[in-house]
Formats: structure tokens, C-alpha cells, sequence
């Protein structure tokens, strides 16, 4: 069973290296891709001096539909000339609205394609969309790297395992990914001997996965580094990854956005395609 309903969600014309992955991974699929254009009014009513605000709201709500109309205009276009199924819808939100509006469609969803939201040069609105997809919609995210896809992506993929529950359900999610794999490896990074998996971390997931036939070997590192994004990262360019498989979040989104964590990290520096789930 693949993904047949993909949904991506644009806020500005610059997402195209987004939207064309989205099209490349609904035509891989043959599924049906969902465009979700989203005009953001950043304002809040409210903030302006006495008597203004009504209008000033006004205003900006109607820069917002615009940018809206024109943005979906801008996806017709572009999906027009392709082969696959596909729908667009647009709407007007403020920021604090982003979260009802994505994650409805985000739970109807198999799955969600997007850009890295921390970094240089992303949307404004890419964090909101992105915990939205993965929170309340409870979809797996597809992270497209700033180079976009790379061709046939997702032949040698890398599975970052910690046990967590948010782990094991990013691999339920990328089931269809890891079963049209060349090789998958199970990544286990400093794993604690009192852990619930003992001295054999990784075993009962890769003989899980090697009952769906899939060809899968499990390495141990040691923490080499502080930061376990680096070790990963690492990792996949020395196995040649195409993509990693993790599970996003397992703190809360308050304490990553304070601290910082393995999601957040791996979220801005993403070099090759990342499915994160929760």
C-alpha cells in the first residue's frame, strides 16, 4: 500500500523546488496531489491605534486573499501541464489560524510534502505549517532539501532508531519506502545497555522488517559527537543515504524550540530527503 493522497502546502511563489518534488513523489505514487495555497495574514487586530484597526485589518485581509488567488492561479498553471491527478484549494488564515486549516487536510493525507523550516531563506510560516502537518494532523512529512529530490531517492535509506514511539511510527509510515529499498540500515546511536531492546539493539525491528522482505542491516555507533544530527548526518554520507527515516518531536516543541533537539537540527541543515513522523 503506497500513498495515494499527497498534500503539499505553499505560502509563497518561491516554494517551487517543493512543488515539484510533490509532483515527482505523486507521479512515482500514482496518487492524487492535493495543493494547498494559503494567502497569511500576519497582522493581529487590534495593534493599531484607536479607531484604525477595523481598517487595517480590512486591508490586510484583502492583501492576503489576493496573494491567495494569485498563488493558486500561479499552481494551475504549473500542474496544468503535467500528467498526474491533482486539485488545488486556497484560503485566507492568520498566522494563529495556520494550525485547524493544515492539520484537517494533513489527516486526510498519506502523505505531506514540504521544505526544511529552519534555515536560511524559508517561508515565514514554514514552522507553523510543518509542527500543523506532523501535531494535529498526524501525518508523516516529507522534508525536501533546498536541491530538491534527487532521482529515484529512497534506494539506500537510513533508519535513525532510538526506540522511542515516535521512531517505530515514522517506520510504520515509511513502510512504502523501505519496502521499494535497496538497502535499509538500522542506525543506533550510543544505545544504553538497560535499554528495552538489551544488548541487541535494532534486532527485533530488522527482523520486522525482514519479514515484509525487506533488506535491512542494523549499525551501533558510539556518540562520537555532541550532537546527534551530526552523527546521523555523518552516518549518511558515509553509507551513501538517500534518505533518512526518524521520528520528529520526541520532546516537547517548546523545549526543541528553547534547547534545541535532534528534530530541529536535522530540520535546518537537511542535505538529503527526510521523512519525519510522530
Amino acid at each position: 500500500m503506497g500513498y495515494k493522497t499527497i498534500l503539499t502546502v505553499v505560502t509563497t511563489k518561491d516554494q517551487q523546488t517543493q512543488l515539484e518534488a510533490a509532483i515527482d513523489v505523486t507521479r512515482r505514487e500514482d496518487g492524487h496531489l492535493e495543493v494547498f495555497c494559503l494567502g497569511v495574514d500576519h497582522s493581529q487586530a487590534g495593534y493599531y491605534y484607536a479607531g484604525a484597526s477595523a481598517y487595517v485589518f480590512q486591508e490586510t485581509i484583502d492583501r492576503a486573499m489576493a496573494a491567495a488567488e494569485d498563488l493558486e492561479a500561479s499552481v494551475r498553471d504549473r500542474l496544468g501541464r503535467e500528467d498526474i491527478r491533482w486539485s488545488v484549494e486556497s484560503a485566507v488564515a492568520q498566522v494563529g489560524g495556520l494550525t485547524t486549516l493544515i492539520g484537517m487536510r494533513a489527516r486526510y493525507s498519506d502523505l505531506v510534502v514540504l521544505t526544511r523550516p529552519y534555515g536560511d531563506d524559508v517561508s515565514p510560516d514554514a514552522v507553523a505549517v510543518t509542527e500543523a502537518a506532523l501535531f494535529e494532523g498526524s501525518a508523516p512529512v516529507l522534508i525536501v532539501p533546498d536541491g530538491g529530490l534527487p532521482a529515484d531517492f529512497g534506494q539506500q535509506i537510513i533508519v535513525a532508531w532510538n526506540q522511542s514511539e515516535e521512531a517505530m511510527t515514522a517506520v510504520r509510515r515509511a513502510m512504502p519506502l523501505l519496502a521499494a529499498a535497496k538497502a535499509v540500515e538500522i542506525t543506533v546511536i550510543d544505545p544504553s545497555p538497560d535499554g528495552p531492546e538489551g544488548a541487541d539493539p535494532g534486532a527485533a525491528l530488522a527482523q520486522m522488517l525482514d519479514r515484509h522482505g525487506i533488506a535491512v542491516d542494523v549499525a551501533v555507533l558510539a556518540r562520537t559527537q555532541t550532537l546527534i544530527s551530526d552523527i546521523i548526518d555523518r552516518r549518511a554520507e558515509e553509507v551513501g543515504a538517500d534518505l533518512i527515516v526518524m521520528g520528529a518531536y520526541g520532546h516537547s516543541r517548546f523545549r526543541q524550540a528553547i534547547l534545541g533537539g535532534a528534530t530541529r537540527n536535522m530540520l535546518g541543515k537537511a542535505s538529503i530527503p527526510i521523512l519525519m513522523a510522530r
